[in-house]
């Protein structure tokens, strides 16, 4: 009776543990190793081979977390030696099990060109002329070495000081395994490949049927026929018995996999950007080793902030990624700067990831992208699809939404509707990873898992080791080769992408349809960790939206020359720090701390940039900002749909002020002819009712401005992750009277109720405002924060009967049930809104406006008396402990607007308002504006010079009620004639007298405008 699979599989792992896998480096001849420490931060090549170099001892213990030590390796190849079959081994400490995450090495030759990079499971390097030397025995070889320490740590999740340089310390993390010269044996390579593509096989295949008897068999066969005393000698025969077995054909009905190779590196993480830099020079590397030696490879990288990093820091490796590109097996995909987050970011800056990234890659490059490729971010916006189409995309591409808690999207590929009614074709791998390793096991859960079996055949899967764990191996060719038209298997064919997508497209072109965002259940932290990261990009939009709008009515107006590469440096580094990493506040101290210095820096300049064009507009006038000013109605001139984004004129100036008085129970009423507000001696506001509807907006026993303070312990991810038992343990913060409760009165007639209370270790003051006049209600929040897995928020008892919440979101607003009759809603426990929300029922409504604010919740709420109100909560601030054990501690400020009696049009005046300064121009140039827009609905989002430096005009508008929306624009300066295009800016058929120009926009609708403008006025103005 023949040996079964367990007694077979037992045998085999044994004899290609003790007898194959050594053959297969028979003979190994240690090489002379020597160091040098780099004292600081990493250095190039040119400075490091001309250091003194010292001996390093075997084992040596070496580098301290973030540093770099350089390797000097040194001998001569043994006589017999050939150097086609002799390779260099490096170890540098590596622990295998785990590539990336630890230490990682780039190899250079003594010319300082690069080899490829050494890491767990490609730590081999090739010989070649450079290495050896002219009399062909000598050899040197130059290898980088990074300390990075692990920080994923098997995923313990632990508090470390490792997350920053300025508090890791200096103890030694790697021991230097072995360095040397080795002889490889490429028939034991290649039966080492045979086995495990088999055996892997064999593990999956059910033991009754007669493919698995097969295998059985024949490897049984091999053991028998090779001698484990002489592998080297009888591997060829070895080879040749299980031969048939890999040449059996896969079944008609397989299904096929686009094999693409990949290693996805974030931008920054558990490492700042300064060693993504490096990451990517070494994936690079080894790709472009792998595609000189298997000519099939093609391998896919995203980003081009990376390629750019390249270009400026590894110029010679740039231009080999440059040759393999124009030979079509280096493939730039996504089109993006980076691949960023999609919740936060606002539409203009989610528009100019692909403005940016398409521009690098088609100048650069030579290529145009048209996939979006976003395996990991932490879901994605119900408005990317029209911006995806608009930048001139066909398809879209993600693997996060496989780790979702409770509910899976029940199609792999499908059409994505968005907002606005647009569909892209997507898809979400069936391999549920974009780091495969191509296994047997892999391939065969791919095919099973395949959702849309039947109707289609095609899936995508990425494969190759990410984040610096060296990208496809050789190894993974082999599997893919053996893999490639094999019984038992899915067809597995390496190929570009964009071959995917045509054929999987034109295979299933009547795909279902998805409809709204694709949120991701798991991560709902993210909208709310490193809340000063959060502001800055909020901050920095706001400020690229002024000063594009300054500097491009100052180069119309003046002729003053528009900031061209001021403005493009800016939005690069915008974009880079919304990395879905860096924006969601998933990074370690180092990467925040650097991500809030840089916003800095941006604001600085770009408040630069602004009042330069301001000076330039005022000429001998004046300029006044308006710290917090009032919407425009929509009938004012110059303005953009009742929006004040693009007013350039004179505001009305409220004369009335507002009163307050106060309450027996010690608190206040304040006052102001429009909104009256009643404030508890609790400091709790219990009362908000406008003069137009004379209706209450706080639900009976609530208040407006609850704070609770909840225990905030995630199952798994601390900075990442929300989960919902963190509702069980709230602890309200306004139980009893505050430490101060007083009243302030401003200059410019407000009031200002001051409430202040400390918890825990903390301090909180909130200051509730109301301006003469306003419909609002301001509340700022100053809090002094030094908690530990805690979550803060604010509660808002609103009393409307409200189904749906409406959540402000790029260009657009989605709706959201507020019930949980489904395990889909109920997942949805924690939700992304960026400026506004507004909570409704038929005829009355309630926004609530943030300046910096994103996680938010809605729940329906038993109201005194009857019915249903509806809570709505805002996440303001968390304190995870990893990957930044320091996370959010310290001073915080932010600001919430309450206005009762709001339609949607108002929510989105009141978001605006909290973010948008509105400046106040008088002087030789400062009364006209640019544009006169009307509309009810449509709001005018950018006004900016076209990026190709024309000087041609760039309007882009929006519908934003989620309904038809009429527009009229009239362009108030000289301009030869106004057409649409998309975008990227480029013509898109449609053109009109640029005088006046009356639109009809659907739903949501993004429409970009370019207004042409005389030659000679717009060379003056461009300063090109």
């Amino acid at each position: 009776m023949h040996d079964d699979r367990s007694h077979v599989q037992a045998r085999l792992q044994r004899f290609t543990r003790e007898r194959l896998a050594p053959a297969v480096y028979p003979d190994f001849q240690a090489l002379r190793v020597e160091h040098w420490s780099v004292p600081d931060e990493p250095v190039p090549f040119a400075e490091a081979v001309d250091h003194e170099y010292e001996a390093t001892p075997a084992g040596w213990t070496w580098g301290r977390a973030w540093s770099s030590t350089w390797f000097r390796i040194s001998g001569r190849l043994p006589e017999g030696w050939s150097p086609q079959h002799t390779e260099i081994v490096c170890d540098l400490g590596f622990t295998a099990d785990r590539p990336g995450f630890q230490v990682e090495g780039l190899a250079y030759r003594p010319d300082g060109s690069i080899v490829k990079a050494v890491s767990p499971r490609s730590h081999h390097l090739p010989l070649d002329a450079a290495v050896i030397g002219a009399d062909a025995d000598e050899l040197t070889l130059y290898i980088e070495a990074a300390a990075n320490p692990d920080l994923a740590g098997e995923w313990t999740f632990a508090a470390t000081p490792l997350g920053d340089k300025q508090t890791a310390g200096d103890d030694a993390l790697y021991r230097l395994g072995a360095i040397g010269l080795v002889r490889r044996d490429e028939t034991a390579w290649e039966l080492l490949q045979d086995i495990q593509v088999l055996s892997g096989l064999l593990g999956e295949l059910p033991q009754d049927s007669p493919r698995h008897h097969t295998i059985v068999r024949g490897l049984e066969r091999m053991l028998d026929v090779v001698d484990p005393d002489d592998v080297a000698g009888t591997a060829a025969l070895a080879r040749e018995t299980i031969a048939r077995l890999l040449a059996s054909p896969a079944h008609a009905s397989s299904h096929r996999i686009v094999a693409v190779g990949h290693a996805h590196i974030d931008s920054a993480w558990l490492w700042p950007t300064r060693e993504t830099i490096r990451k990517v020079a070494r994936t690079f590397s080894n790709a472009l080793e792998l595609m000189e030696r298997h000519p099939q490879f093609v391998f896919a990288a995203s980003s081009a902030q990376q390629y750019a990093w390249l270009e400026q820091h590894y110029p010679e490796l740039f231009a080999r990624v440059r040759e393999q590109v124009q030979a079509g097996r280096f493939v730039p995909v996504g089109g993006m700067w980076v691949e960023s987050d999609t919740n936060m970011p606002g539409g203009e800056s989610m528009i100019r990831q692909f403005v940016h990234g398409k521009r690098f890659f088609r100048e650069r490059l030579g290529v145009e992208t048209e996939e979006v490729w976003l395996p990991d971010s932490f879901g994605y916006s119900a408005a990317l699809p029209q911006i995806v189409r608009g930048t001139g995309n066909c398809w879209f591409l993600t693997q996060k939404l496989s780790w979702s808690q409770v509910n899976q999207l029940p199609h792999h590929t499908f059409w994505w509707e968005g907002i606005d009614g647009t569909r892209v074709f997507t898809h979400l791998p069936p391999a549920d990873t974009y780091n495969s390793e191509l296994t047997p096991a892999e391939l065969l859960h791919t095919e099973r898992n395949f959702k849309d079996a039947g109707a289609a055949t095609t899936s995508l899967v990425p494969f190759g080791f990410g984040d610096g764990g060296g990208g496809p191996t050789r190894e993974m060719l082999a599997a893919a080769e053996r893999s490639r038209d094999l019984e038992g298997l899915p067809r597995v064919e390496i190929a570009a992408p964009r071959r995917f997508f045509t054929d999987a497209e034109a295979e299933y072109p009547d795909a279902p349809v998805w409809a709204g965002e694709m949120y991701l259940e798991l991560h709902r932290g993210t909208y709310t960790s490193q809340l000063r990261t959060k502001q800055g990009n909020r901050r920095s939009e706001q400020l690229l939206h002024e000063a594009e709008l300054w500097a491009a009515t100052a180069a119309v107006r003046t002729g003053e020359p528009y900031p061209y590469d001021e403005l493009r440096r800016a939005w690069e580094n915008v974009l880079l720090l919304q990395f879905h990493d860096i924006l969601p506040g998933s990074s370690i101290a180092w990467v925040h701390r650097e991500a809030e210095r840089d916003h800095a820096r941006i604001r600085d300049e770009l408040t630069t940039l602004v009042d330069r064009s301001l000076a330039a507009l005022v000429g001998t006038g004046s300029t006044a900002l308006l710290a917090n000013p009032m919407p425009l109605p929509a009938s004012t001139p110059g303005t953009a749909g009742g929006v004040e984004a693009f007013a350039i004129g004179t505001l009305a100036e409220a004369e009335a002020s507002a009163t307050w008085e106060r309450r027996p129970d010690d608190g206040w009423v304040v006052d102001n002819g429009v909104l009256r507000a009643v404030i508890d001696g609790r400091g709790r506001v219990v009362s908000l009712v406008d003069a137009a509807s004379g209706r209450e907006a706080v639900a009976p026993g609530g208040a407006a401005n609850r704070l609770v303070l909840h225990r905030d312990t995630p199952n798994e991810w601390d900075a990442w992750d929300i989960d919902d038992h963190y509702r069980r343990n709230a602890t309200p913060l306004d139980a009893e009277a505050p430490e101060s409760l007083e009243v302030q009165t401003g200059d410019d007639g407000s009031v200002t109720v001051v409430v202040a209370r400390s918890f825990g270790a903390s301090h909180v003051t909130q200051r509730l405002t109301l301006a003469p006049a306003a419909p609002a209600l301001d509340l700022e929040l100053v809090i002094d924060w030094h908690e530990s897995q805690k979550l803060l928020k604010l509660y808002v008892d609103i009393d409307v009967h409200a189904d749906v919440t409406a959540a402000e979101t790029q260009f657009g607003h989605v709706h959201r049930v507020t019930h949980e009759n489904t395990s889909w809603e109920a997942a949805r426990f924690e939700f992304c809104a960026h400026r506004w929300v507004h909570v409704g029922e038929p005829g009355y409504g309630v926004a609530v406006a943030n300046d910096s604010t994103h996680g938010h919740d809605a729940r329906r709420t038993p109201r005194t008396g009857g019915g249903r109100s509806t809570t709505l909560g805002m996440s303001l601030i968390r304190a995870p402990r990893y990957p930044d054990p320091v996370a959010d501690q310290g001073s915080h400020r932010l600001r919430v607007a309450l206005r009762p009696n709001a339609g949607i049009r108002d929510a989105v005046a009141e978001g605006y308002r909290l973010n948008r300064a509105v400046r106040r121009v008088t002087g030789d140039h400062g009364a006209a504006a640019l544009f006169d827009i009307r509309s009810a609905t449509v709001v005018a989002e950018t006004v900016k010079l076209a990026e190709d430096a024309s000087g041609d005009v760039v309007l882009r508008l929006y519908e934003s009620a989620g309904g038809r929306g009429s527009v009229t624009v009239t362009a108030l300066f000289d301009a030869t004639g106004c057409e649409r295009t998309d975008m990227l800016e480029r013509p898109a058929g449609e053109r009109w007298d640029a005088s006046r120009t009356t639109l009809e926009l659907r739903p949501f609708e993004i429409v970009t405008l370019r207004y042409r403008r005389p030659a000679g006025e717009a060379a003056a103005s461009t300063g090109r």
